[in-house]
């Protein structure tokens, strides 16, 4: 008898280094049906990323293993409302006899809304969320946070289901009067696996010795963009506050805060102390996690922060500022006292100092951290993911059709939807 099976359309504007494990993985799920449609192919292809302000193209295969299609942007490709606008979306939707959309485009952007209203219509439930912790915006008048305080509980009644990826983010959507029921926490998450089988073949030594770190220096490593918002000026500061005799600050990132970092490291005195080894793709990483012996995250404004996650898989002990959405779900659980007040130098330097004089503690730290985030893993993300699919479509009253299991389209590009 044949297999029921969802067929399911992704919709993303671009392709994205965490999200296309996720999507193989998926694809392998003999209950989904599954295809992606990308709205532009940054990433996967050369070009210009603004926060890094370098052309980026990620060095791990981001299209393989799963059906997939570019719907044409005819938008601007600026960070505004049009800059993503794929009106193929439409005719992708409404011709694709999908039991479900799930939309990774935010609603600030055309595209959002053309899957949207192309979902509806087709009676395909309609699934999308949001990484936020709060109703604080990154930056600009705190009018924003009123305005989102009126609109956004609407919004999100447009979703069949909604779906967030942590904790704070499930509580700020039931401050905003969305039912629990309607409420899916899909965590972030890495692919675990390749993190911890990429950090095995690290020759930490050699690594650290290209930095000029002997095997008791202290490694601290911030590894981000070099934006104002991750606040890596704080960490710099601290690190001069702390004083410490035997330890180096490595910050692996590209950002318009670089020139700031390097002069002011000069003119504190900390410049031989002090590595700057620029963007690094992703198959770079590992090494440095694995190299470091504590990772440090500011950041003022993080809704989650994948570089845990990715530390941790490397057995890198992690703090982080309690504003970082990571911080509740990976740092916390692990030690409490990793965690420290966002813009506290204080609170941050103790911690450099503490990592400095308990060297084994830090190395504990580093191997419950490794056992933790194995909870955190993809498989509990697909899992949940596959849950809020299947409690959406019932929601709207589509049963699923019957397809015979070879009925998944065949993995790779299916041409360009204009």
């Amino acid at each position: 008898m044949p297999e029921r099976r969802y067929r399911i359309l992704f919709v993303a504007s671009h392709p994205v280094q965490y999200q296309a494990p996720l999507f193989r993985r998926m694809a392998k799920q003999s209950s989904l049906d599954l295809h992606v449609a990308y709205c532009t192919l940054r990433g996967a292809e050369a070009g210009h990323d603004p926060e890094f302000g370098a052309s980026i193209q990620w060095d791990v295969p981001l299209l393989d293993g799963y059906s997939w299609s570019h719907v044409l942007n005819r938008g601007s490709g600026a960070e505004s409302f049009f800059g993503l606008f794929n009106p193929g979306l439409w005719r992708l939707i409404r011709g694709g006899n999908y039991d479900a959309v799930v939309s990774y485009v935010g609603y600030v952007r055309a595209s959002f809304w053309v899957a949207l209203a192309a979902a509806k219509l087709s009676n395909a439930a309609f699934i999308f969320g949001t990484d936020a912790v709060s109703l604080t915006p990154r930056d600009g008048p705190a009018w924003k946070s009123n305005v989102k305080k009126f609109l956004w509980p609407p919004l999100f009644r447009l979703a069949d289901q909604v779906i967030v990826p942590s904790a704070s983010g499930v509580d700020l959507m039931r401050s905003l009067g969305i039912p629990q029921e309607r409420v899916a926490l899909t965590p972030f998450v890495v692919d675990n696996d390749w993190w911890m089988q990429q950090s095995k073949l690290v020759d930490r030594p050699a690594v650290r010795a290209g930095w000029g770190a002997a095997s008791d220096t202290l490694v601290i490593l911030f590894c981000a963009k070099l934006q104002p918002w991750k606040r890596p000026l704080d960490l710099l500061r601290a690190f001069v506050k702390a004083n410490l005799s035997n330890a180096i600050l490595v910050f692996a990132g590209e950002g318009p805060l670089r020139s700031q970092l390097e002069s002011e490291a000069a003119s504190l005195g900390v410049a031989s102390r002090v590595r700057f080894l620029g963007f690094l793709n992703q198959t770079q990483l590992p090494a440095v996690y694995t190299a470091a012996d504590v990772l440090m995250l500011p950041s003022e404004f993080e809704p989650f922060g994948l570089v845990v996650n990715e530390a941790m898989c490397c057995g890198c002990a992690v703090a982080a500022s309690d504003r970082c959405g990571a911080a509740r779900e990976l740092v916390a659980p692990v030690d409490s006292r990793l965690v420290f007040p966002c813009g506290d130098f204080a609170a941050l330097a103790k911690i450099l100092r503490d990592a400095s004089t308990d060297r084994s503690r830090l190395q504990s730290t580093g191997r419950i951290g490794l056992a933790h985030i194995q909870t955190w893993s993809p498989e509990r993300n697909i899992a949940a993911t596959t849950d809020a699919i299947r409690k959406a479509i019932s929601r709207i009253g589509r049963a699923a059709i019957e397809r015979p299991s070879d009925s998944v389209a065949p993995a790779g590009r299916q041409g360009i939807h204009q």
